[in-house]
Formats: structure tokens, C-alpha cells, sequence
């Protein structure tokens, strides 16, 4: 099982490969009026550019890496000018198991950057250089965190507080999606809702989740299956405060195929009270609920 990773974090610059396995992938299909040669220049740079670039002092073996994508769909461009948006995914590995988990998967709409053909990616903690550079940090740290708090109470924390200055930083560059005017969907909201006491039982219940849960499956399923179910009960404690928040829906669209799964299988367990949780909660995922057996 990967470290616990809550140990003091150093920012270093960019070395051999540590922290991640990202898959960066840029699809270009709506441009029609451009050289289609530098967007495979910068897909391969930011490939580069994230699992090269030593975010952390942690050192991770080669399976320890964390599995993830960032997908880039662009929309618009012209000169250095690009208009896209951004998918990010990541994934866990399961205890004792081939199985990887769901952990993240974030739709950030808001992706406009400037680049150069050939221009060296590096990321200065210190400072802000371009919206490219700091968005690829802001979700890597983002990844780091969500990853660290599935396998330790708040691990995370650590990787947050990297991701915040990231963002802090960023204001200063204008592009969208780092204030708070920029929508309830944007980097601004996601940081200070992690960072913020109001939505623990998010994190909490991201514990819970795979460490007890997933964790312990391949030993005992149904202990699994009951304690992923008193995780999502964690994550409604969310829902009296916020109904709405940002944390249950970044949740669920994460794990609500994974949820079906995992229920419509043997061993069974009472799970009434789950499906009621779950249609309340997240009642946009209500059609997949319908799928649970009782």
C-alpha cells in the first residue's frame, strides 16, 4: 500500500518522475484553421511537464505513482491564444486487489492559456508564471491530496495548502476560474471547500470510503460493503448545511457507477437507508440508484 503521505512536504523543481502517472491527452478536433503539429508539441510537453516535474520531497516507487488522466479538449485558437476546458481524473489502487477505485473527476470549463511551440514548462511555487503552468499544478496537488486523504485521515492536507497558494498566486494572471465571481464550479470553490472545516465529512468520508472500505473488501466484502455504506452517511452530513455543495457533486461524479456496482452484488446488506441517503443527496444520480438491488 502506498505511504502515508501527511509527512512535512517540500516543493522541488523539476527532476525525475515521483508523484504521478498522468496521461495527458489533447484532442483538437474542432480546430480546422491551424498547424495540427503543435498540439501534439504540447501534449508531449505536458506529459513532460507532469510526471517530471518533483511536486513533493515524497519519494514514490514506480507502482506507488499515482494513476491519472487530464484530458484537454480545445475549442478555440489563434496565434499563442488557446480556449479549452480540462477533464481531470484519478484512481487508487484497492488493498490486496488488480482493482483500481475512482477517486476524482473534475470538468473545469474555464482552460484559456497562452503558449509557444516549444516553450520550457516549469513550475516556480514562488511564483506566478502562465495560466498553463499553474493549472497543471493546481490539479496535480489536487490529485496528490484527494489520494493522500483516501489512504489517511486528512492526509491530504499538506498537498491542499500547496494547491492553495497555486491558486493564490494565479488571481494575479486575470484568467477565469481562480476568483470567487467565477462561478461556484471553478478551482476557487474546489480549494476553499477542501480547505474548509464546513465540508470535513467530504474528506472524512473519502477515508472511510477506501480505507475501510474498499481496503477491506478482498478480506471481508461485506464489512467493505457496510462501511463504504456508513461513509456515505459521513457525506450527508454535508448536505444538511450545503444541499448543493460542490464536494457532494465532485463526489458522485467520482463514484456513483462505482456505488451501483458494488451494491448490486452479493454478499447482500440492508440498504434501504443507503438508497434513501444517496437519492436525497445526489438526487441528479437518481436513475443510477434505481439500479441498486434490494
Amino acid at each position: 500500500m502506498r505511504k502515508i503521505l501527511f509527512l512535512l512536504l517540500l516543493v522541488a523543481g523539476s527532476v525525475q518522475a515521483q508523484e504521478l502517472n498522468c496521461t495527458v491527452k489533447i484532442n483538437f478536433d474542432r480546430i480546422t484553421n491551424a498547424n495540427t503539429q503543435i498540439f501534439k508539441t504540447l501534449e508531449r510537453s505536458l506529459t513532460e511537464f507532469v510526471n517530471k516535474t518533483r511536486w513533493t520531497n515524497q519519494t514514490f516507487g514506480e507502482n506507488e505513482r499515482i494513476e491519472s488522466t487530464m484530458f484537454i479538449n480545445v475549442s478555440a485558437y489563434s496565434s499563442d491564444q488557446f480556449s479549452a476546458s480540462i477533464q481531470v481524473q484519478s484512481s487508487r489502487p484497492a488493498f490486496n486487489s488488480t482493482y483500481s477505485s475512482p477517486i476524482f473527476n473534475f470538468n473545469d470549463k474555464d482552460f484559456n492559456f497562452r503558449y509557444v511551440e516549444f516553450e520550457n514548462l516549469i513550475f516556480n511555487p514562488n511564483s506566478y508564471d502562465s495560466n498553463l503552468v499553474s493549472v497543471i499544478a493546481f490539479y496535480s496537488y489536487i490529485i496528490m491530496g484527494l489520494d493522500a486523504d483516501s489512504f489517511s485521515p486528512k492526509g491530504g492536507t499538506p498537498y491542499f495548502e500547496l494547491a492553495q497558494n497555486v491558486a493564490i498566486l494565479a488571481q494575479q494572471g486575470g484568467s477565469k476560474g481562480w476568483n470567487q465571481s467565477d462561478g461556484n464550479i471553478s478551482r476557487y470553490f474546489l480549494i476553499n471547500d477542501l480547505m474548509s472545516n464546513t465540508f470535513a465529512p467530504y474528506r472524512e468520508a473519502l477515508y472511510q470510503y477506501h480505507s475501510t472500505g474498499i481496503d477491506v473488501m478482498s478480506d471481508d466484502l461485506k464489512k467493505g460493503k457496510e462501511n463504504i455504506k456508513n461513509s456515505i452517511k459521513t457525506l450527508a452530513q454535508i448536505y444538511e448545511l450545503r444541499p448543493n455543495a460542490l464536494l457532494t457533486r465532485v463526489f458522485f461524479d467520482a463514484k456513483s457507477d462505482e456505488i451501483v456496482s458494488i451494491y448490486t452484488g452479493g454478499p447482500s446488506i440492508g440498504i434501504a437507508d443507503l438508497v434513501e441517503n444517496l437519492n436525497r443527496i445526489s438526487p441528479l444520480n437518481s436513475s443510477k440508484w434505481g439500479g441498486i438491488r434490494f
